[in-house]
């Protein structure tokens, strides 16, 4: 090839095929944590336990606990208050899990549209 060519001949296309290799690996790893954060379960309570809420890693409400002196019917208001605060604070507790597994496979990375 004449001049301008390749340079140091087609060396370039193994680093590529690395790059490859790992992306695919990455991609493997991430779809297994998926799978396992979407197995986990995660728990907030509130109000001094008197409501929990459990959700699992697709983000769905698996249940809502609620306890007999959480139940006022003069204070409707702080009951829905606290299921709101409780359903709120396990869907973080969610993405702080889906965050955390996905930081540990791209070693810090922050890769837009990830999670």
């Amino acid at each position: 090839m004449a001049r301008g060519g390749f340079p140091r001949g087609m060396g370039g296309m193994g680093n590529m095929n690395n790059m490859i290799r790992q992306a695919q690996k990455m991609q493997e790893e991430m779809a297994k944590a998926q799978e396992s954060l979407e197995q986990q379960e995660l728990e907030a309570s509130v109000g001094g336990g008197a409501v929990s809420v459990k959700v699992n890693g697709k983000k769905e409400v698996l249940s809502v606990t609620l306890s007999p002196d959480a139940v006022d019917p003069e204070d409707v208001e702080m009951l829905q208050d606290l299921i709101v605060t409780a359903v709120n604070e396990a869907l973080r507790k969610a993405d702080e899990a889906a965050a955390s597994s996905m930081s540990r496979i791209t070693g810090g990375m922050n890769i837009p549209g990830l999670f």
